[in-house]
């Protein structure tokens, strides 16, 4: 469930909420049709136009009509029982369907792999209980029963599940640890982008600690007390210090793998077991001979 407050009047339902949430504005449209949005704790159509202060609700996740496509993808599957899976995702793939991308997605891979998944998210997001960005290559946690998905959903939203990144900074980091506590919101000027403002934001929090440095670059350790989208990507440019190779908020783009960013440590309570786990994921070949090059 997410919940927002408008600050200004005037626009309709349906198109503040596609300039706010990453749906469209037919999938805002049904939402709001099938009662998973409502206003004030009542249902609204699409031409209601927002108030000041109103309080949006979404009560549920947008259902795709059409069946997701089993494909047969390369997973590498760093743990599973019957109840999780650990995911190393390469970058470059797609969490779950959007944007006209319908089977070329871990979604695919993972329903292709096995028919035991939660269905919380719907049938587009079959055991995913977060993501990664495209090219942010990494450990992922998939819940393969609703109820191991309902736990670790919770346990993300009280920051339990800790997850620790490694970067490739542009620029030399001067200090050797940094917390970044800046809130992040819609960016008004590109819709599709996250930055830091105090408009419709909310609270993010990034810990940096220095791993080495190099002659105009800074391996850093990240380690996330929020997840908001983009996080680190919007707070390394808010510090001036953007993720190398970021094709969208950073600076140099010279090589195809997208930005050098990887989830390299996972730690969580197991939903059903209660056993502590830790995993811990070595960087993909293509980051580590460019830190290789800087040396």
């Amino acid at each position: 469930m997410k919940t927002l407050i408008v600050s200004e009047s005037g626009k309709r339902i349906d198109k503040f909420l596609t300039e706010e949430l990453e749906y469209s504005r037919s999938q805002i449209n049904k939402m709001l049709d099938d009662g998973l949005i409502v206003i004030n704790n009542h249902p609204v159509k699409p031409s209601y136009k927002v108030k000041a202060n109103d309080c949006i609700t979404i009560v549920g996740e947008y259902q795709e009509e059409s069946n997701l496509i089993p494909t047969k993808i390369d997973l590498e599957i760093v743990y599973e029982d019957e109840d999780i899976m650990v995911i190393n995702k390469p970058s470059g793939l797609v969490v779950h369907p959007g944007n006209g991308n319908k089977e070329n997605t871990l979604a695919n891979g993972l329903m292709y792999y096995t028919n035991h998944l939660s269905d919380l998210n719907g049938q587009t997001r079959p055991g995913i209980v977060h993501r990664l960005d495209k090219d942010t290559s990494g450990l992922m946690l998939v819940a393969k029963t609703n109820r191991a998905h309902q736990i670790l959903a919770e346990d993300f939203k009280k920051h339990l599940v800790k997850r620790e990144y490694l970067a490739l900074l542009v620029g030399v980091f001067p200090h050797n640890k940094a917390k970044i506590d800046a809130p992040i919101g819609r960016d008004m000027k590109a819709r599709k982008q996250f930055t830091v403002t105090d408009v419709n934001a909310k609270s993010a929090i990034t810990n940096l600690q220095v791993e080495k440095r190099y002659k105009a670059y800074t391996l850093v350790r990240l380690h996330l007390q929020t997840g908001r989208t983009h996080q680190i990507r919007v707070h390394m440019k808010y510090i001036g210090y953007p993720v190398f190779n970021d094709p969208v908020y950073g600076v140099q783009k010279i090589k195809e793998y997208g930005q050098f960013l990887h989830s390299a440590t996972l730690d969580f309570v197991h939903p059903i077991t209660k056993e502590n786990m830790t995993f811990t994921c070595p960087l993909p070949t293509y980051f580590q001979k460019y830190l290789d090059t800087l040396d």
